[in-house]
């Protein structure tokens, strides 16, 4: 049911997120899988940087339908452990120790949005589809993602993709804030990888300029960790809401 690889290659960690049968949905084993690998990125002092990809040309789609069921009770222990593991994942990219770039081809939608988001830059292809979709499906939005993107795009396109369900293509995205550079699709990755080769020259500096960079710039409003605690309850409101319950 898919899962997440780590591979290191010349300091620079890739970490692929790899459910192409899914479009690379997350599950909560995978959000675990990613915090590890982070773990890992971290405990190893040759890595730089990091990129956060996912496989067979597409991002990530969202949530694995196949593992999250919106009918469940959400505040069910095990449920809300699930979902936390998932809200985990991308606060542990957002806090990896080195420089992290997200290589976003195909779509990032939900989850993968957030994902996305967490990392410092992002290189999208011009065709890529960013769609929050939370209300388009009758859920508000989890994972802190007014946070996330209202510190790239600021309040006004927050509130489009939040609040109004409207969708961004990858030129758009660039345009926005939400990306640093919109490239062919089949430049991506290497584009990511240039980007990344920079700060991985020289590890020890990529993790002190990081640390810098992210006390100095830190996101507004609340904190990253405060905003997923204050939307979880009303999210899942809107999850029982949603099927009745």
């Amino acid at each position: 049911m898919g899962g997440i690889t780590l591979e290191v290659i010349d300091a620079v960690a890739l970490l692929t997120v790899d459910a192409p049968e899914v479009r690379n949905a997350l599950t909560p084993r995978m959000g675990r899988e990613l915090a590890e690998a982070c773990d890992a990125v971290d405990a190893d002092p040759a890595v730089g940087a990091a990129v956060v990809r996912g496989a067979g040309g597409t991002f990530c789609s969202g949530a694995d339908r196949r593992t999250w069921d919106p009918s469940a009770d959400q505040a069910e222990d095990a449920t809300f452990r699930d979902t936390g593991a998932v809200y985990g994942a991308f606060r542990r990219v957002g806090t990896l120790a080195v420089p992290t770039i997200a290589a976003v081809r195909g779509a990032a939608v939900g989850a993968g949005i957030n994902l996305a988001l967490a990392t410092d830059l992002r290189v999208v292809a011009r065709d890529a589809r960013l769609l929050a979709g939370f209300l388009r499906i009758g859920l508000h939005p989890g994972g802190g993602f007014f946070t996330l993107a209202g510190r790239s795009a600021g309040r006004e396109a927050t509130a489009a993709m939040g609040l109004f369900g409207e969708e961004v293509d990858g030129a758009r995205a660039a345009e926005l804030g939400l990306a640093w550079a919109a490239v062919d699709d089949a430049e991506v990755e290497d584009t990511a990888l240039a980007l990344a080769a920079v700060p991985a020259r020289d590890p020890d500096l990529a993790r002190e300029a990081v640390r810098s960079f992210r006390t100095e710039l830190g996101p507004p409003g609340l904190p990253w960790d405060a905003a997923l605690e204050f939307e979880r309850a009303t999210q899942m409101w809107s999850q029982r809401r949603r099927t009745g319950r």
